[in-house]
């Protein structure tokens, strides 16, 4: 074992570096240049800018396909606001996917605004409550940024939105905006018709980038993240090719690259050729599946259990009897077929699942539910979960 350790550090050792700055290439790193957004740039900013003059903005919910720049642009002139604000206007900034709860989604945004509460132990209401108190209290505006705010009403439920739109009549002085980041175009339809009225007052759909475009913005990434001619031209030709020809997603895209380049590290090649690209290609897709399948709340979980009992697919009344038979072995809520149908679709939207409307002549629709999964790794990651092993 020894040895083994010791020869792949010697190799590494021996090796030439192809990286000079890997962070260029990680999903947290906002580039200085946003290429081919100017025009979203500059409508978020416009939607923005009465927040200098004191005045509250409207709240604004971005759209768009996965790795769209929906979240870079967001952050970048949400950070523009608050240096030109000289620091009076706070912009905290929560993933609610990667945060996971209702509260530690709250306690995330009271940390970013300087607000003390316990890690655990009150209400969610009384969350709310103190840091509105606290926005009041220090006469704050505040322009808050929900990513992925589609996953906090799917997961629980929309009464933190409900709240937040209504922020208006609890704090004074100050304001509170909310800017939502959100990958499915059609969440707000089951959202409540009180939170709609005052959710949805701008809004901006980013469309997906284009071949050409992700050539560009992984030659400017290439640039900064690796030694010079560390990655032909040809490498990014394919990986733009990839990645445009699937899904637009530059997010995706520049992580293909990454594994691309530390696959030929490892291999101690002098480039990152078309073959590197290919292996990284078929990596990068079995670790986005079985990451966002372990990263699922339970209840997400159990539903995907259901829909894996059948190979041929499912119609909603039958995967819902899956569903409720599974949850109560679980021993955890059976949420309502309207909250199902919610997750459904955000499941879809992930690709885990397809979910496509049948027609039934005069028996109406129903949509046919089926599986994108395989069972050795639904099994792979059910088995990491401890409340799902009396289900296995």
């Amino acid at each position: 074992m020894k040895d083994q350790i010791d020869e792949i550090f010697q190799r590494a050792k021996e090796g030439k570096a192809l990286f000079q700055d890997r962070k260029a290439l990680s999903p947290e790193y906002i580039p200085e240049n946003l290429p081919f957004r100017t025009k979203q740039i500059s409508e978020v900013a416009e939607v923005l800018a009465p927040a200098l003059h004191q005045s509250k903005p409207s709240n604004l919910l971005l759209y768009g396909k996965t790795g769209t720049g929906k979240t870079a642009v967001a952050r970048r002139v949400v950070q523009r606001l608050a240096e030109q604000s000289n620091g009076t206007i706070q912009t905290p900034y929560v993933n609610t996917r990667i945060v996971g709860t209702e509260y530690r989604t709250l306690s995330e945004i009271a940390a970013q605004l300087g607000i003390e509460v316990p890690f655990t132990g009150l209400s969610i209401g009384e969350l709310v409550s103190r840091i509105f108190k606290g926005i009041q209290s220090k006469g704050a505006n505040v322009v808050l940024v929900l990513d992925e705010i589609d996953y906090l009403v799917n997961a629980y439920n929309d009464d933190i939105l409900y709240e937040f739109t209504r922020a208006g009549e609890r704090i004074t002085p100050g304001f509170l905006s909310l800017i939502g980041i959100s990958n499915n175009l059609t969440f707000k339809e089951g959202l409540d018709p009180r939170v709609l009225s005052s959710l949805g007052e701008e809004e901006l759909v980013f469309p997906p980038y284009t071949t050409e475009e992700l050539r560009s913005i992984l030659s400017e990434r290439s640039a900064v993240a690796f030694r010079p001619d560390a990655v032909p031209e040809t490498t990014i030709n394919l990986c733009a090719a990839l990645a445009g020809s699937e899904h637009g997603d530059a997010r995706r895209a520049v992580d293909l690259l990454r594994v691309a380049g530390e696959v030929a590290e490892r291999e101690g090649l002098p480039q990152v050729d078309e073959a590197c690209l290919r292996k990284a290609s078929d990596k990068v897709e079995r670790d986005r599946i079985q990451e966002a399948l372990s990263t699922l709340p339970l209840q997400n979980k159990i539903i995907i259990l259901a829909a894996s009992k059948f190979a041929s697919g499912s119609n909603t009344g039958e995967l819902y009897l899956a569903y409720t038979n599974l949850a109560r072995k679980s021993g955890v809520e059976v949420l309502t077929q309207r909250r199902v149908s919610g997750i459904l679709a955000e499941l879809d939207l992930l690709g885990l699942i397809e979910a496509t409307v049948v027609s039934k002549g005069r028996r109406g629709r129903t949509k046919r539910i089926k599986i994108l999964i395989d069972d050795e790794t639904i099994a792979r990651v059910a088995r990491g979960d401890a409340q799902l092993l009396d289900v296995l």
